[in-house]
């Protein structure tokens, strides 16, 4: 017997720029991608009540609201589902053509990716930077060339979960080195948690305020990078700082259609990307707060849910 998958309408092509696959937050993360069977093990999930409501804005203080373990132990939940096997079945129900997969050093990693996109066209590889090896720039730049050689599209820098700020100068050397191959850097940005208490060791949540990526962004005017979640709850001060430097892009994973407006009038439709953050975040939340917000105009939501994409991966669909 086949298995029937429900597949939503959609007119659009679609590029999520932002998604996982495999377990980003503890040893030999690759091992979940070929799993079978994952489903989340959480019955109440605070994530998907948001989603229910396209995203309103809680603002900095859902931090210190007494719900926010709960969202924590929820993101937990869904990072287990990020299987290759779920990540197709979701592609194939909202029509997504291609997904850009980020890999967070050293539990999940380009080689982990690689292997799963030789598995599934539909698979864009991202590569990273294992900062917990001792860090030698010449090792770095000749990795990166042979990961782009091999399929990279980009690079992910996760300054929170890799404890490496985005202005140390570990940082600006691996943009340097990565630079050459002029495709787009992706970072983490907004101020996470992700470890329950006795695990805090294994973040730097602070390391997401949007100052750090500001002055990241302005020192390398001629590379492009994506600015992860505009930012999540720094997104006012993510496009005060950052709307005006041309070589930065905001993705829209976990914002609401207002924000995603703002980001369209503040950075302009050629610099909004489509991105879900999947499966940290479903699809269908971020489709359509995207409709929402293009307020009908295909030529900008084109532009959002897959043009400015293609040119940034330098693909075509």
């Amino acid at each position: 017997m086949g298995i029937f998958i429900k597949r939503e309408i959609t007119m659009e092509k679609i590029i999520d720029i932002h998604t996982h696959l495999g377990d980003i937050l503890y040893p030999n993360g690759g091992e979940l991608i070929e799993k079978t069977g994952a489903k989340k093990k959480i019955l109440v999930d605070l994530i998907s009540v948001s989603e229910m409501m396209l995203h309103p804005d809680f603002g900095g203080a859902i931090y210190e609201s007494p719900l926010y373990p709960l969202i924590t132990k929820a993101s937990r939940a869904r990072n287990l589902t990020a299987t290759r096997e779920n990540m197709r079945r979701n592609m194939d129900r909202y029509g997504v053509i291609k997904s850009a997969c980020m890999p967070i050093p050293p539990y999940l990693t380009f080689d982990d990716l690689k292997a799963a996109a030789k598995k599934d066209k539909g698979i864009v590889p991202f590569t990273g930077v294992d900062f917990t090896k001792k860090f030698d720039k010449a090792k770095v730049k000749a990795k990166l060339k042979k990961d782009v050689e091999e399929g990279a599209k980009g690079i992910k820098l996760h300054p929170i979960l890799q404890k490496v700020s985005l202005t140390d100068k570990k940082t600006f050397e691996v943009v340097e080195a990565f630079a050459p191959h002029k495709l787009p850097i992706l970072f983490h940005l907004g101020i996470s948690h992700y470890y329950p208490k006795g695990e805090e060791d294994g973040q730097v949540p602070e390391y997401g305020e949007a100052h750090y990526a500001r002055d990241l962004v302005k020192a390398f005017p001629k590379v492009n990078f994506i600015v992860g979640h505009a930012g999540l709850y720094e997104i006012d001060k993510v496009i005060e700082m950052m709307s005006s430097l041309k070589n930065a892009y905001v993705d829209v994973s976990i914002q609401s259609p207002k924000n995603i407006r703002r980001l369209i009038d503040s950075f302009g439709p050629e610099r909004v990307l489509f991105a879900s953050d999947w499966p940290w975040g479903s699809r269908s939340t971020p489709i359509r707060a995207v409709r929402r917000a293009c307020r009908g105009d295909r030529k900008i939501s084109d532009m959002i849910f897959y043009k400015n994409a293609e040119g940034l991966l330098k693909i075509s669909i």
